[in-house]
């Protein structure tokens, strides 16, 4: 079974580049490595392409223009242009512990998908972390908080099964799912502009459609580098959107993945 790491981005190469490096490190590599670009500058272009040289796998970059705040349509353009059945999501922002590609391909199940959370790292480590461009922490790094999530144990990750429940821990930047069950509910709904709610609004539509979740704790880490946060100028639109998903229990978004799809 084919498989792709989905990685969105918007302007911060800097993090970014500190992404590439924890992916050069990972045990197992995905078939290849699709980046989500929502209308970055020029320098984002050239990271990516200098990463191509450095890595194994082939690495695809899918840009938008900069029109505000669309991670759900470059998100659904990029998964609409692969063609491996397995997809992983992180983001940008998001520096992968070195089992982070192992651990999902290791837990996966039908008609599951996995979620996992994200390690903080202090905001008063940044300027040092940027300077020296670490790319490696652990449970014992002073530049984390919720160090319990930075432990990585097989036998405690086994305790989580999956479940039909809808956990509020579900962050976008550490999920993988199946390509067709995305594609079942008609991915990422578009109509969700600016920051928030796109990820969740697709997990209520894949529970909907009987897909169940599985939390992927002590295994699939990420380390999570400080940034302002963005702009909630839309929340509130998006709140309604997934809310009445939710309450009607719609299964299938009009605005998706689908016109992008032969």
């Amino acid at each position: 079974m084919k498989t792709a790491l989905l990685i969105s981005t918007y302007n911060w190469e800097t993090a970014l580049n500190l992404v590439f490096k924890g992916l050069k490190q990972q045990t197992v590599l995905p078939d290849e490595i699709l980046i989500a670009d929502d209308g970055s500058r020029e320098e984002t272009g050239e990271l990516i392409r200098k990463f191509q040289t450095e890595i194994s796998v082939p690495v695809k970059h899918f840009w938008q223009e900069d029109k505000g705040f669309r991670k759900a349509l470059i998100l659904n353009k990029a998964i609409a242009g692969t063609d491996a059945g397995y997809i992983i999501q992180t983001d940008g922002d998001c520096i992968p512990e070195k089992h982070f590609i192992e651990d999902h391909l290791s837990h996966r199940l039908p008609n599951t998908y996995l979620f996992g959370s994200r390690v903080n790292i202090r905001k008063e480590y940044m300027n040092a972390i940027i300077e020296s461009q670490k790319a490696n922490f652990n449970f014992w790094s002073n530049e984390i908080k919720n160090k319990t999530r930075a432990i990585r144990s097989g036998f405690l990750s086994e305790r989580y099964q999956p479940t039909h429940e809808i956990s509020s821990k579900i962050r976008g930047c550490n999920l993988s799912f199946w390509r067709k069950d995305l594609i079942a509910i008609n991915g990422y709904n578009e109509d969700m502009e600016g920051w928030g709610r796109e990820d969740s609004d697709m997990i209520i539509r894949l529970h909907n459609n009987h897909i169940n979740g599985r939390r992927l704790r002590y295994a699939g880490i990420v380390f999570h580098l400080y940034h302002k946060e963005s702009s909630r100028e839309h929340l509130e639109i998006n709140d309604k959107i997934e809310k009445a998903a939710k309450a009607k229990g719609t299964t299938w978004c009009e605005n998706g993945i689908s016109k992008y799809l032969l």
